[in-house]
């Protein structure tokens, strides 16, 4: 590679202490001299916080600037201190301008939210937002029992993801495995209860229990087909509707009630048609396209 003897010791120093680490931790690697000042002032908060973080998979690494120079022409480093975040070898973040504790600390808790870093600096974990795409890909398209599968898979190598745990939750729905639903659910550690995605899957699991025979269904449409000034057979139908798997029809015949008499029976349509949007999910082009309409109808 063209390095004298020197600069390949450097090198070498430099991938035992900063490269090697970095693969499975997070590495702040702390660029300093004796002589400066501000150095000696930071060196406190990077050690302070190094060790609060060593549990989640953070080290620090320091480099003299005199005794490293190759490895710091390297790095272009022009004024010191000069404080970059590692991750498999690679510079993630430049962390010089945290020099308080509290912004270094939040400085890093993003990194850590972003980066495959196991507690502790064990093994990376696996990457397993494909696997949730293909689950959701799979329950949108129908496939219920793969898609059930497939979230399964991923709870074994992620035991607290919640997404994984919700979308298990509502393919088992979408098989009409209500009750399995629901002690999953009832399972589930109390901190992820709060997740967005669980949430969502608790939104479904509450309409699912709605789901009537098709003989009752059917006589429940055409009590609402007979009477639509009747707004309880409206709602019982709407209900029933959504939880056999027919959405469009639960969401128009809300829409109409909403039309119809917003504030009948203190909203319950429009109360009805929002546990829907949050079942099917906020960010779903269907919820989108009829949240526009329930705006028009409410504004105009």
């Amino acid at each position: 590679m063209g390095l004298s003897i020197d600069e390949q010791k450097a090198v070498d120093r430099f991938r035992k202490d900063v490269v090697e680490p970095s693969m499975t931790n997070l590495v702040i690697l702390d660029f300093w001299a004796e002589w400066c000042g501000p150095c000696k002032a930071l060196t406190p908060v990077l050690e302070k916080v190094a060790a609060d973080y060593a549990d989640k998979g953070v080290v620090l690494a320091k480099c003299n600037v005199d005794e490293e120079q190759f490895i710091a022409a390297q790095f272009q480093v022009r004024s010191i201190p000069t404080v970059y975040a590692m991750f498999q070898g690679q510079p993630v973040a430049d962390l010089t301008n945290a020099r308080g504790e509290s912004q270094l600390k939040g400085m890093i808790d993003q990194l850590l939210a972003k980066l495959p870093i196991q507690p502790g600096g064990g093994a990376p974990a696996p990457d397993i937002a494909p696997l949730l795409a293909m689950g959701e890909d799979v329950l949108a398209g129908g496939d219920a029992e793969r898609a059930a599968s497939i979230f399964a898979q991923i709870l074994e190598m992620a035991p607290e993801n919640a997404p994984a745990h919700a979308g298990l939750i509502r393919a088992m729905l979408a098989v009409g495995e209500v009750e399995s639903a629901q002690q999953l659910l009832d399972a589930l550690p109390p901190e992820l209860a709060g997740d967005a995605e669980i949430v969502r899957a608790k939104a479904a699991l509450e309409l699912a229990k709605d789901k009537p025979e098709d003989s009752v269904l059917a006589a429940l449409r055409l009590a609402a087909e007979a009477d639509p000034a009747d707004m309880a057979a409206q709602l019982a139908y709407s209900a029933a509707a959504f939880a056999a798997g027919n959405r469009d029809a639960a969401a128009e015949t809300l829409l109409a009630m909403i039309a119809a008499d917003r504030a009948w029976n203190e909203g319950a349509a429009r109360a009805k048609l929002l546990q829907i949007f949050e079942a099917v999910g906020l960010e779903d082009p269907w919820v989108a396209a009829m949240r526009r309409r329930l705006s028009i109808i409410l504004f105009g």
